[in-house]
């Protein structure tokens, strides 16, 4: 009969916990593999914005907000690249269907897993958080399984929907409030818009991968066209903004020469690395839009 010593039992339980261990891990990697890549171009612009706008501060509605606004990020990603594999492969193979940390069948299930988990985590605030939920989920749905992503027009308008979404989620979890009031109304308006007619920036890009998959973004319909579109449109919307948030001289020549940097890099930098290195400018430039509805709560632009 053979018995087994405590120093053995320890060991079994020691393994067993590393191998757990390890495989939490690995999940948590995956994820952070699935939202990486958007950390610059959705998070801290939202965030951002989302505490900008908000009339109401505490850390545990921060944790709260970063959370919501990660778990729909999460969802949304999975479902774009459970169908986008093949142009990873191309523009960024480290995601994980690509590099093979996940199937497209597992991605899939995922996704709609993922889409009861964020539905059931917004009906623990309120009632404006669950249907703004929704309405990403259905737009999630209208992108990835009915193809309007393959279409210039309607691939805008649905990014628009979900950048706005994300802000409108997070800003009424961060707020704790059941609605919005009117200055975080009037900035998600105005952001709403700045995305509508600067969005198609992060195209420029991609159009490798675009082309592929046989879609039709602006810079592959008018390459030359859209490149002369964001000349002109970055500065008079950087200057729309400076007006209309009412700041001051050094804020606005700063704000709009930024417009104006970004838009004269666009169209003179055309290849893949410069476009992405424009995308990320981009980004910064965007971040600093959704910083000037403080001069409407704080007065913190007005110099």
């Amino acid at each position: 009969m053979a018995f087994t010593s405590n120093s053995d039992i320890l060991y079994f339980r020691f393994n067993a916990a590393m191998i757990t261990l390890h495989s939490g891990l690995c999940y948590l990697k995956t994820a952070w593999l699935f939202t990486k890549s958007d950390f610059k171009t959705i998070i801290l612009p939202v965030m951002i914005f989302t505490n900008v706008v908000s009339p109401r501060h505490s850390p545990l509605s921060f944790s709260c907000s970063l959370s919501w606004l990660w778990f729909h990020l999460f969802q949304g990603n999975v479902s774009n690249q459970s169908y986008s594999a093949h142009e990873d492969l191309l523009n960024k193979p480290w995601r994980p269907v690509p590099s093979g940390r996940i199937s497209v069948k597992s991605s899939r299930a995922l996704r709609w897993g993922l889409m009861i988990f964020c539905l059931g985590f917004s009906s623990l605030f309120s009632f404006n958080v669950l249907v703004t939920s929704a309405v990403f989920t259905m737009l999630v749905i209208v992108h990835d399984d009915f193809g309007l992503s393959g279409h210039p027009i309607g691939k805008n308008l649905l990014n628009v929907g979900a950048y706005v979404s994300f802000e409108l989620g997070s800003t009424l979890v961060l707020s704790d409030e059941p609605s919005l009031d009117r200055t975080s109304i009037t900035a998600l308006c105005c952001s709403a818009l700045v995305i509508l007619v600067t969005i198609h920036v992060q195209d420029f890009a991609d159009v490798k991968g675009d082309r592929m998959l046989g879609r039709r973004t602006l810079p592959i319909v008018a390459p030359e066209g859209s490149r002369i579109y964001i000349l002109c449109v970055l500065p008079l919307i950087s200057f729309a903004l400076a007006s209309f948030w009412s700041l001051g001289p050094l804020c606005s020549i700063l704000f709009i020469s930024m417009g104006i940097g970004v838009g004269l890099r666009c169209f003179l930098v055309r290849d893949e690395i410069g476009d992405q290195l424009n995308y990320w400018l981009y980004n910064i430039w965007l971040m600093g839009a959704h910083l000037l509805p403080a001069n409407a709560r704080f007065r913190a632009l007005a110099w």
